[in-house]
Parts: structure tokens; sequence; C-alpha cells
């Protein structure tokens, strides 16, 4: 066992360095996966597949925000590492460095920009995957979000999982903890890989070694972002986000009249929609830019004329991909928001029933309690109930105004 690797009596072994310090938690995962990479690397060197521990495809999933994407790549970049050595995924080679930002010529990385991930997307994606690594050992597809694949997607990627080529290799990801949200045709043909939600203590501690974020910051963050890694990261260092956050947690105090309903819906979905736009205005921005210079829009002299009209069509085109990605980012900041919501009338429960668990909201027990003492149990709970109808809503595309409205209504009433 080299010093790299962790050896604690009872657990498995787990890197502790390189790209392997990326992930926060996870043990069992992580050392399923390092002895995966081990396999790979001597594969390569000596022609083989990797054996029993390496497999052609994987399905991480796992509660919203317990990391099943950084996995991935650290997975990833262990596969393209290229320094010689015990363990691979040094983290300081080009084949790690480049994996793990997502720049690997032999990386295909699928995002839905969008609602879902579409067919035309995937077509092309197995095209490429059934090519030979060209830099890299391995050919790696990652799939974020594999839950948002169509049908039509799906049918397209099975072939590709079913009859892999030899050196390529997919990570597909779905932070569900329903495995019906992937299709069983795809499940059947992966090794699965189930995460968990890290524990405060292991995300406060990887805010303050990693991210170098103050302690007592770090500390709060991680008691509060219910188990989302990225989200602790968000309210350690973004000041809008802790203020956004505070709004939402004085919605169920602040309803004291009918008014009020719709002035705090409107504040709710104005919010999300601001924040989708100055999520995605740059990068629509620089995306729309790129594509006039590519398609030659600008130039002078003969054709000219043709490839204006050229762009500016496919600008159009663009504009409807972009459109449908801030939808999608307006409705997981609203989802967002009713979590919190959600997490909120749990407390308010756990503190009526005198339960000694934590909150999810310690921050904010002063308000719980007084909710507490003023609300019955059973309008706490219809409460929580309309909240959660509300996320099916949204999700069934009812508008959000309509049912952010509806669910203010019953917040109110009780």
């Amino acid at each position: 066992m080299t010093g790299s690797v962790e050896a604690v009596l009872g657990q498995p072994a787990v890197p502790t360095t390189g790209v392997w310090a990326e992930v926060v938690g996870q043990r069992s995962v992580l050392a399923e996966l390092y002895a995966a990479a081990v396999a790979a690397a001597g594969a390569v060197s000596g022609g083989g597949t990797g054996g029993g521990a390496m497999t052609h495809a994987w399905l991480l999933t796992g509660p919203p925000g317990s990391g099943q994407t950084t996995v991935a790549r650290v997975f990833a970049a262990a596969l393209q590492c290229v320094v010689p050595g015990p363990v691979p995924g040094c983290g300081a080679c080009q084949g790690c460095r480049t994996a793990l930002a997502g720049t690997h010529a032999d990386l295909r990385i699928v995002a839905p920009d969008g609602l879902s991930i579409s067919v035309a997307e995937m077509r092309a994606l197995v095209q490429t995957a059934a090519r030979r690594p060209t830099a890299g050992r391995w050919q790696v597809v990652l799939v974020e979000d594999a839950d948002r694949l169509t049908e039509g997607a799906a049918n397209a990627l099975l072939k590709a999982v079913e009859e892999p080529a030899e050196r390529t290799v997919f990570l597909l990801c779905a932070p569900s903890d329903h495995p019906d949200d992937v299709p069983v045709t795809i499940r059947s043909r992966c090794r699965p890989l189930a995460l968990g939600t890290p524990r405060p203590a292991e995300i406060a501690r990887a805010l303050r070694d990693h991210d170098g974020v103050d302690p007592e910051l770090a500390d709060w963050a991680a008691s509060v972002c219910g188990g989302h890694v990225e989200r602790a990261r968000r309210l350690a260092a973004d000041e809008a986000a802790r203020q956004r956050r505070a709004a939402v947690l004085a919605i169920p105090t602040a309803l004291h009249r009918s008014a009020d309903v719709f002035r705090c819906a409107d504040e709710l979905v104005k919010a999300a929609e601001t924040d989708a736009v100055e999520a995605n205005e740059i990068r629509n921005e620089e995306e729309k830019e790129a594509l006039r210079t590519a398609m030659g829009a600008g130039g002078t002299g003969k054709g000219t004329a043709a490839a204006t009209r050229g762009a500016n069509a496919a600008v159009r085109e663009l504009e409807k991909r972009q459109k449908s990605r801030t939808t999608r980012t307006q409705r997981d900041s609203l989802d967002q928001a009713l979590i919190d919501l959600t997490a909120f009338y749990r407390d308010v429960l756990v503190l009526s029933a005198g339960a000694a668990v934590p909150l999810n909201h310690p921050d904010r027990e002063a308000d719980s309690r007084s909710a507490a003492a003023r609300w019955t149990p059973e309008s706490t709970l219809r409460r929580l109930e309309s909240v959660l109808e509300c996320r099916d809503a949204l999700a069934a595309n009812v508008k959000p105004r309509i049912a952010v409205e509806a669910m203010l209504m019953v917040l109110w009433r009780g």
C-alpha cells in the first residue's frame, strides 16, 4: 500500500491525493472506482480489458448534490492519467488536468442545455464513442443528468452501450435515488454505483481544506446545505446566494394577509428569472459571437451576403436552445427555493414532535419554534404537502407564477 492510499482497519483502500481528493466523502464508491482504474491501467499496458474490476458502462446515482458528476470526472481523469505509478490519477499530468476541466480530447460530456437530452445529441455522441482514443488511453463518454434522456435518446445510446468499442467507457450520472428514472434497458447494462449524502463534517472539511473557506463560514454552509456539496460552496462564496436563501426562508412567517401571497409569489418568480438571466447572459453572448465568426459573418467580399444569411439562421437556432437552457435554469432556481421551504416545514414538524434530530435549517431555529407554537401539526403538514405539490406542478410544465401563487395561498391559510 502506498502512502497516497489510506489504509484504515475494516475500511476499503481509498486514494487521498491527486484527483481523488476532489471528492467529498463517498468512500466505498471511490474504493470501487480506484480498483477499476488500477485494473484499467494494467489493461492498457498489458493489452487486456481490465478484468472484473473494470467495466465499460457505469451508472452513478444518488441524491442531488451528492457529487455524481464530480466522481465521474475524477474517474475519467484517473483513466486518462499518463503518469506511471501504483495510484492512477496523479492530478498533475495533462491527462488528469484536462479531464477534470472537461477539455480532454477523448472525453465527451453531454449536459442537457434544456429540459432533456435529445436524440440528435445522443446520435452524434454515439458516433464519436465508436472511435478509438486519439490522445488518451480511453474514449470516455460522460452523460450528466441521464434521467433527462428522451425515449429516442435512450434508444440511441442503448446500441452503443450494448456493443461498445474496445477502449470506450460510458459514465452515466443521475441525481436520483430512484432507479426507474433511468430506462431499464440502459440500467441493466451498467454497473450501478449509489452515492450517499455527504455528512456536514465532511463538507465543512472540504470547504476549509480544499476551498480555503473561513472555518466558521464553512461550518455554517455545511450545516444548511442539505448535503448538497455545490450548494455549500455557493453559499460560502456568494453573498447574493445567502441573501436569496434568507428571503425564501422568510416567506413562511411573512404571510399575514392575502396581498402578501401575491407579493411573495412575484418576488420568488422574479428572483428565479433574474438568476436564470444572470447565469446564462455572458455565456449566451459568447456562444453567439463564436457562431457568427465560425459562419463567416462580418466579412467582406464575394459571398459574404450568403454567409451572413447562414449565420443569422444558425444564431436563431442557437437562441432557441439558449431559451430552453434559461427556462431550465429558472426552474432549477425555483426548485431550490421549494426544497428550502420543504426543509423549513419539516423542521417545524420536528420541533412540534420534540424529536431529538438535527434541523435542516439550524440558523432559523427561532422562526421554526415560533411557527411550531402557533401552528398545529396538521396545518404544518398541509403546508409541507402544498410545497411538494408545487414541485410536481412545475415538473408538469404548469406556469411558475400560477403554481407558486397556489402554493403560497395554502401556506398563508394553512
